[in-house]
């Protein structure tokens, strides 16, 4: 037969056991003294909130200290953006305090002080040209220039703002410094180039967008500058520069370069040759008409001082045969209408020719 389950008595609710008092100083509780349970009708004994002792304090927080950033990977620009950024700015009042005792003592401290609480400004301004094909700290090295520069020159006293003066300054030398640089040949050399560097061709899009065709008369009219000066600046800008040294490109003879293919500005062979004759011709009609003077003056004037690769001076040939030297400078002139008579009975060719013999003192 199967076993019948065994059923268990419902257990008997607990009673709630008043919390136990922590024995007495030298008193020892024994495991098997049970607490005393507190009988019908008696009310439980309230239960008083432990305290627990304080715990112990953490040690002093400490301030928590300033990072800086890390420029070990950063751009040299960022390095410098970093450097810059320790220079506290300048009010209005300690600008014009420092700018007063840089104009009225010349001190060094203060000039510095100017330049160093300006430095943003550079970086702000080279920022508007950093399309350009230079570095931008190539732009800020120069605009600090122009930065110096305007401190020295600043007057305090005119009510302008340091900024607003030292802008056009550090303008001034970031853009010569784009026309140096822009082109191996140098742009920008005169008032007019440099009017029309920066210039020429916004007036060329201006006079587009009105209807007008931009000629070089209707530029030069509206910019104040010559046609010639147009064409040129034109030309230079429209063409690219490159090395005459550079191969060609594209060509038979890889070898070969620009200044290989350019012409010979030397004069034709048939020229060369009929100057030669002429040269020739004339040396021979020279010493014919030497032979010709019977004067000893005449004949040494002529071999010394006409016919002379180096001449003397007319003060050594007064001086050989005891006359002044504006005797001999007489004597001279009346040979050398002499020889001009001889060479054009001999030479027609040479009707044109005059000698002037340089006076050396």
């Amino acid at each position: 037969m199967p076993k019948k389950p065994t059923v268990l008595p419902p257990e008997r609710p607990k009673k709630r056991r008043p919390k136990e008092e922590p024995a007495a100083e030298g008193e020892i509780e024994s495991e098997a003294q049970a607490p005393e349970v507190a009988g019908p009708g008696e009310p439980d004994e309230a239960i008083e909130p432990e305290v627990l002792p304080p715990e112990p304090e953490d040690e002093p927080k400490t301030a928590l200290a300033v990072r800086e950033p890390d420029l070990s990977r950063a751009s040299t620009l960022q390095r410098y953006m970093a450097e810059v950024a320790r220079h506290p700015l300048l009010t209005r009042e300690e600008e014009h305090e420092l700018a007063v005792r840089l104009r009225e003592t010349g001190d060094p401290q203060a000039a510095f002080r100017l330049v160093t609480a300006n430095l943003r400004l550079v970086v702000k301004i080279a920022h508007e040209y950093r399309r350009a094909a230079f570095s931008i700290l190539d732009l800020v090295q120069e605009g600090n220039v122009g930065l110096v520069q305007a401190v020295q020159k600043y007057d305090p006293f005119r009510g302008v703002k340091l900024s607003t003066y030292a802008a056009w300054w550090i303008r001034a030398y970031i853009l010569r410094y784009l026309m140096d640089n822009w082109r191996m040949v140098k742009l920008g050399t005169t008032q007019a180039q440099r009017k029309l560097f920066f210039n020429l061709r916004k007036e060329q899009d201006r006079l587009l967008a009105q209807g007008f065709e931009a000629g070089p008369k209707l530029l030069a009219e509206r910019l104040q500058v010559s046609e010639q000066d147009v064409r040129e600046m034109d030309q230079r800008l429209a063409n690219d520069e490159f090395s005459l040294d550079a191969p060609v490109q594209g060509g038979d003879e890889s070898r070969q370069t620009h200044i290989e293919r350019l012409a010979e500005p030397a004069a034709p062979a048939d020229d060369k040759l009929a100057d030669e004759e002429l040269r020739r011709i004339f040396k021979e009609k020279l010493r014919a008409f030497g032979e010709t003077l019977t004067s000893e003056k005449d004949r040494y004037l002529f071999e010394h001082r006409i016919a002379a690769e180096e001449p003397e001076t007319l003060q050594q040939v007064g001086e050989k045969f005891g006359f002044s030297r504006e005797r001999a400078r007489q004597i001279e002139a009346r040979l050398t209408e002499r020889l001009r008579e001889y060479l054009r009975a001999e030479l027609p060719d040479f009707a044109a020719l005059s000698f002037e013999t340089e006076e050396k003192a």
